[in-house]
């Protein structure tokens, strides 16, 4: 029974040493020579992305949302009543100033200015039939004028009686009073003929109101009365005119930036970008020209308004539009793209690839953060390398390379900062010895 339980002894104790030689053998493969973690010296170098630090002249711009607004806006009325006539557009044509519009049935004005011209031409014969009465009374009075004298003469030399001298001077102060209502009518024929001569000039406007003109150069709208139709003078609406050659484009932006934009007011001129939202969005430049005088409380935002030239009509009324707002331009800015700034404890820093291939985290101080990049304040300079992808596996010292094309010495970091290297007794991924 011992030897048989001796026989089997044996062969178990010779599969435990081996398995035991094996584990160790597999233990020094995964140390000096097998995968390591990839940080400072004690590994391979850690793969990372790259980019050089810039000087660039870099904008700082606000960002909203616009709507696009007429220049002006007419609203086309008729100024009389009558029966519209002709319509000389189409709707949706542009039109310039003083273009012929609309035609009103001229008739029965036309017969009105006739009339006030007939009244004007009688009140002016009047007149001369005044004037003339005026002068025969006026030649009457001056004649018993001297009879009434020389009769008094010879009342006083006594050929003649009291009588005859007091007849003549009663005919004389007759006919002065004739003369005195002559002129009164003469200055009511000419108050007559003043108040015709208007009647004229009213029914020549009348005439004028006939035929209606543009009053800018702009697009027509739609045409709401049709030919045939009869218009009210004041009150029937014909149509619009739009002007969009200049346009605006109104928009508003947090009210925290107007004191901002007030100070790079008083430098000069805003540059304002609208992209209308359609399918040919290309951009209109223009400049902001109105600032509103209060905030909207409801949003806390302020009214601002952009004018441009529009002189390929990009713009249309009503449509909304993207708005760029520039304040300023950054000369000579130092800038990195964003991923390559990280936040940590102790605030915002990068890492900076040395010439020995090596990585230092370094603080910055960030100015500005201007779409994709931001603009360093203190903390690089141009031209030095920092690292954009990768940040998560590295730390102060470690070893970094570019070479992303997967051949050996690539690190394909498993988690926690750990990578697998190709080394004398292991394989990259778990250091497995084979």
């Amino acid at each position: 029974m011992l030897n048989r339980f001796h026989m089997c002894l044996v062969p178990a104790c010779g599969v435990l040493v081996l398995a035991v030689a094996g584990c160790t053998n597999g233990t020094s493969a995964a140390g000096p020579g097998g995968g390591g973690r990839g940080r400072g010296g004690d590994g391979g170098a850690v793969p990372v992305v790259t980019t050089k630090v810039v000087e660039k002249d870099v904008p700082v711009d606000l960002a909203a949302i616009g709507n696009v607004e007429a220049y002006t806006s007419i609203s086309v009325r008729s100024q009389i009543t009558g029966q519209l006539r002709e319509a000389s557009f189409h709707e949706g044509d542009l039109v310039k100033k003083g273009e012929l519009l609309f035609t009103i049935d001229p008739r029965p004005f036309e017969a009105a200015l006739q009339q006030a011209q007939a009244n004007l031409v009688r009140d002016q014969a009047l007149l001369s039939q005044a004037e003339a009465q005026l002068a025969r009374d006026a030649a009457q009075a001056e004649y018993q004028q001297l009879t009434a004298e020389r009769q008094a003469q010879l009342v006083a030399r006594g050929i003649v009686s009291k009588d005859a001298a007091q007849q003549a001077r009663s005919a004389a102060d007759a006919t002065g009073a004739t003369v005195k209502a002559d002129k009164a009518a003469i200055e009511s024929a000419r108050a007559q003929l003043v108040s015709q001569q208007a009647a004229v000039d009213s029914a020549k406007v009348s005439l004028d109101y006939t035929v209606i003109r543009s009053p800018i150069d702009g697009r027509t709208g739609n045409l709401a009365v049709k030919v045939g139709n009869l218009v009210t003078a004041n009150q029937t609406e014909l149509m619009t005119i739009a002007q969009v050659q200049p346009a605006y484009v109104t928009f508003a932006v947090p009210a925290t930036h107007l004191p901002t934009i007030k100070r790079h007011m008083t430098e000069g001129k805003l540059q304002v970008v609208a992209t209308p939202q359609d399918a040919d969005a290309r951009p209109a430049d223009g400049v902001l020209t109105f600032v509103d005088n209060n905030v909207d409380m409801t949003t806390d935002t302020i009214k601002l308004k952009g004018t441009f030239p529009n002189t390929d009509r990009r713009l249309w009324p009503g449509q909304f539009a993207r708005v760029t707002l520039r304040l300023e331009t950054l000369s000579h800015a130092t800038v990195v793209p964003s991923q390559a700034v990280q936040t940590g404890q102790d605030g915002q820093y990068v890492f900076v690839v040395k010439p020995d291939s090596t990585v230092e985290q370094r603080a910055v101080t960030v100015a500005q953060s201007v779409d994709q990049d931001v603009v360093i304040a203190k903390g690089v300079r141009t031209g030095e390398t920092v690292v954009t992808e990768g940040q998560l596996r590295l730390e102060r010292g470690s070893r970094v390379t570019t070479d992303l094309s997967g051949g050996g010495g690539r690190a394909r970091g498993g988690r926690n900062g750990q990578a697998g290297q190709t080394g004398q007794g292991g394989q990259g991924r778990g250091g497995r010895s084979q």
